[in-house]
């Protein structure tokens, strides 16, 4: 049957998510490392996961890595195309999950599609178009103090009219109750009203299984992992793979957390109680970058090999975030912690580290790409939406875990 879904992940954390979705529910993917190549794959693969650093990227990059992304799933013959975004619809005023998909509808020749970022196995529930964490709104979760991507409306229709071109409607939880046919009618309706994207309603996986199969003839689909789970579901049987998770290694192990989500925070301080733990010092880091990685590798050396593992971390709270943005700039104080975990992360695995537990979305696209991977193996879940994968060429084992999943012990479970 060839490849049925092609994904485009805004995010390497959220490229592992939805991939370990897609292998739960019964579908053999494969996970690249951005645009540039997907090298020659295995016939029974029925998903392709194409894992961007797009999502706090100016919107025209953003748009740029996308619609290269595109081609190279086309190429693949990819049936289906989904964008996958954060399930805490992770963007601003100005983007990038609204440009990005109309760019990408009008490159398939498209004029409407679905918005639904809800994962409830993880607390993110939509209901009349607003968007949950954990019962809380998404502006009174903590993701309102997102140093990046400040989240500080929760009504997905105003979030997409402001960020995108056309017009939202909404397919209400009372459609969704009465089954697949009743969504499908729903967003028909939503279409011919001159609608360009309908927000789907969602508090549970039941309310998410009847979604993807309303929307398994769509060419562009947009939303969470959840409804990407969803979608392999409805897939028949007969196109779908078996799936074999490989066993991590059981080598020496670091842990380098950069989100300041609030779970994040709360997972370090947790950690801190158990295993040796180091915090960045951000100060130090922008005066003399050089001279700090030193004295960081050198902390760790002292400590390799130990359980648990040591932990590297520049994690902190509102107060701390806002003290560095207004001493450097936001951009610039982001951007140095990135740098500086690809550089430790190289330094460690050329040391002998061979499994590299990561927290935060920015944080992994930089420890990915300073490692020079181009591609994972998909392997067994550690926490809803986290699964351990593999680099192509065997070497390294890694948890790319977004900022705000897991449970509090993760640090621990991962290992």
């Amino acid at each position: 049957m060839g490849v049925q879904l092609g994904v485009i992940a805004d995010d390497f954390t959220g490229g592992t998510d939805i991939a370990s979705f897609l292998v739960a529910n019964g579908v053999k993917t494969i996970q690249v490392s951005g645009a540039e190549s997907i090298d020659p794959f295995n016939d029974d693969v029925q998903a392709i996961v194409v894992s961007l650093k797009s999502r706090s990227n100016p919107a025209n990059e953003a748009i740029a890595q996308s619609l290269q992304a595109l081609e190279l799933l086309k190429a693949a013959g990819a049936r289906q195309v989904f964008f996958k975004y954060c399930s805490t619809f992770d963007s601003t005023a100005q983007g990038n999950i609204g440009p990005v998909t109309d760019a990408l509808l009008d490159a398939l020749n498209e004029d409407f599609t679905v918005v639904c970022p809800a994962l409830p196995v993880n607390g993110r529930t939509t209901y009349q178009g607003v968007l949950f964490v954990n019962g809380a709104p998404l502006n009174e979760s903590g993701m309102r103090n997102h140093p990046v991507t400040p989240m500080t409306d929760s009504n997905l229709v105003r979030l997409m009219d402001g960020q995108a071109r056309g017009t939202t409607g909404l397919v209400p939880l009372q459609v969704v109750e009465r089954g697949t046919e009743a969504v499908t009618e729903a967003l028909a309706a939503l279409k011919a009203a001159g609608n360009r994207y309908a927000v789907l309603d969602a508090l549970n996986d039941q309310h998410l299984s009847v979604l993807g199969a309303a929307v398994t003839e769509m060419r562009l689909v947009t939303g969470g992992s959840g409804l990407g789970g969803a979608i392999a579901r409805s897939l028949p049987d007969e196109v779908k793979g078996r799936q074999t998770a490989f066993t991590p290694k059981s080598g020496p192990a670091v842990i380098l957390s950069g989100s300041c989500s609030v779970m994040t925070n709360d997972q370090v301080a947790d950690y801190k109680t158990k295993g040796p733990s180091l915090s960045v010092d951000v100060d130090r880091l922008m005066t003399s970058p050089g001279g700090y990685d030193e004295e960081v590798l050198s902390w760790f050396n002292e400590r390799s090999g130990s359980i648990p593992a040591p932990l590297i971390f520049a994690t902190s709270g509102p107060a701390e975030v806002q003290r560095l943005q207004q001493s450097y700039g936001s951009a610039e104080s982001s951007h140095a912690i990135e740098e500086f975990f690809g550089r430790i992360a190289v330094a460690l695995v050329a040391g002998g580290v061979q499994r590299v537990i990561v927290a935060g979305g920015e944080t992994s696209g930089s420890v990915t790409t300073a490692l020079g991977i181009t591609g994972f193996e998909v392997g067994a879940p550690i926490a809803p939406g986290v699964p351990w994968v593999r680099s192509l060429d065997g070497s390294v084992d890694l948890a790319l875990k977004s900022g705000n999943f897991g449970t509090v012990d993760f640090f621990s479970q991962a290992q």
